[in-house]
């Protein structure tokens, strides 16, 4: 007996701080994927710079990306329990 999935949902967290410059590249990369069963979720840290302007025009055009904006910078460790806690909050269905 199988219990696997033919397309399992795969979650990829990408922690945004100041990353301007390769935003875009980084996006378009997962988002062309050949793979699409995706929940791409974006958790901008507190970035001084252009990034979360970036990540919300991604979060505009493409449903399978969640966004989340944090005020102050915490480190890639606070933005991953972010995401991890807006799944665990029933965001990620």
């Amino acid at each position: 007996m199988s219990f696997e999935q033919p397309n399992p949902a795969v979650g990829i967290i990408i922690p945004i701080y100041n990353v301007e410059p390769y935003l875009k590249q980084c996006l378009d990369s997962v988002i062309h994927q050949t793979y699409q069963n995706l929940q791409i979720i974006l958790v901008d840290d507190g970035s001084t710079d252009q990034s979360f302007e970036i990540a919300y025009e991604y979060f505009q055009k493409d449903q399978r990306i969640a966004l989340i904006k944090r005020n102050k910078n915490g480190g890639m460790g606070a933005a991953r329990n972010s995401a991890l806690d807006y799944i665990s909050n029933g965001g990620g269905e």
